[in-house]
């Protein structure tokens, strides 16, 4: 498989808030307000796209092509569910080099990747895009393009197509049926706002993963490269907090390809709606080595609640 879409954007610096469409007049159409967007709009007019949305488009344009700002225009509209901000959204793109056309990777040969469209993410997309695609439909086809400085310095644009293929609502809380987990864990209580605590046992730490579901969740499952938002909290087996998503107000999002083994192994599989009781020994979490508030060589107990998932 090419670069991922999330590698892109790592990549082309391109992260950036995404979380309202603004004050954007029209719709379908959206440009940074670094340059004349009239003039970012018009130079989309430039590029061709060929093929059906949702098969890997051929992009064409007089090249180099070249542009003042970031703009986004919608191609071919959809008719699935409607796309609102907050959601989990998965897409297939395509990016190529305005320099030449030569192609920066994509994602039709793969599984879509999913980004969560909140101010809150860890990796979102470029907000013209982020605000063409908030309030179009499952389906929706979009051009994008933007100037980016290359890492030899030179200027450049990069051009994407980006079809939306699926959304999915993040919850709020854990839903489901309760399962009553094996005898000898640590115990979870949840406060008024669902915020998990624990009650050690006074036992060794186990030397395998072990994986407990607290709340069977009826949503997807998620896979060990999909993409999850989840609210956690993690400790030492001694009860030590060191970790909480909770204490920052907000649930987070992460790729499951890419938190430690634990983690990967644990989750993947799980459904949306599921809260986990996960138990990792070092050679699942950091190993050996002290990380930040973490000895080395801890087993960690975390809590996870999976509000939504790919």
């Amino acid at each position: 498989m090419r670069r991922t879409a999330a590698a892109i954007i790592a990549a082309t610096l391109l992260l950036a808030g995404c979380s309202g469409g603004g004050d954007d007049p029209d719709p379908t159409s959206s440009a940074s307000s670094t340059a004349s967007a009239a003039d970012a709009l018009a130079a989309l007019d430039e590029v061709t796209v060929t093929g059906d949305p949702g098969t890997e488009p051929e992009i064409t344009a007089d090249w180099p092509f070249e542009i003042g700002a970031d703009a986004a225009t919608v191609l071919d509209a959809g008719d699935g569910a409607d796309i609102a901000d907050g959601q989990l959204i998965s897409l297939h793109l395509r990016a190529v080099s305005g320099a030449d056309g030569t192609d920066q990777g994509g994602t039709y040969s793969g599984d879509p990747q999913s980004y969560w469209m909140s101010d809150q993410s860890s990796s979102t997309l470029p907000e013209a895009l982020a605000n063409a695609v908030i309030g179009q439909q499952v389906g929706v086809r979009v051009l994008y393009a933007g100037p980016r400085t290359l890492d030899s310095g030179e200027e450049s644009s990069l051009i994407w197509v980006v079809d939306v293929m699926a959304t999915q609502d993040v919850l709020d809380a854990p839903e489901g049926e309760a399962v009553t987990p094996a005898e000898g864990l640590p115990t979870v209580t949840l406060a008024d706002d669902g915020e998990p605590s624990i009650t050690t046992v006074d036992t060794a730490a186990p030397t395998e993963l072990v994986v407990q579901p607290l709340i069977q969740g009826t949503g997807p499952e998620v896979t060990s490269t999909g993409t999850v938002v989840a609210n956690y909290s993690g400790w030492l087996w001694d009860g030590t907090s060191f970790d909480s998503s909770w204490s920052r107000g907000a649930p987070t999002d992460f790729s499951l390809s890419q938190v430690i083994a634990g983690w990967t192994q644990g989750l993947a599989g799980q459904t949306v709606g599921s809260q986990v009781l996960l138990i990792v020994p070092p050679d699942l979490g950091y190993g050996d080595e002290d990380t930040s508030s973490i000895p080395g060589g801890s087993t960690l107990i975390f809590v996870v609640d999976i509000l939504a998932g790919s």
